[in-house]
């Protein structure tokens, strides 16, 4: 059984940064393609950003710019860099693969907020 395990959130003022990650208890990690979700309060879960084994990335139109995704295959490791947070960023965010998805693990809140 897979585990994913999210850290790294917390509060953060408008325009500051956080660094999320997502350890994986998965072997062979590094063949599959993995993605960063988010759930706001009341709205669905949505994918941010995404990130194929060879390390090609996307990115959904409202972090475009100011969220880098990356990952260490060595360490079953992926992570979100987000600058220039916003209060709209504001959510749980996931991570999992963009189809097909594992079990979700806990998430890690963000909150934007002065």
């Amino acid at each position: 059984q897979v585990q994913l395990v999210e850290s790294g959130g917390g509060l953060v003022q408008p325009g500051g940064s956080l660094r999320l990650s997502c350890a994986a208890s998965r072997s062979r990690f590094s063949i599959y393609a993995m993605g960063w979700y988010r759930q706001a309060p009341g709205k669905q879960r949505e994918l941010v950003a995404t990130i194929t084994p060879s390390g090609t990335t996307n990115y959904a139109d409202s972090v475009k710019g100011r969220f880098t995704i990356s990952r260490d295959n060595a360490q079953n490791t992926m992570y979100l860099q987000m600058n220039s947070l916003k209060p709209e960023d504001t959510a749980v965010y996931y991570c999992n693969k963009p189809s097909l998805n594992w079990p979700w693990g806990q998430g890690t809140q963000v909150t934007v907020s002065s």
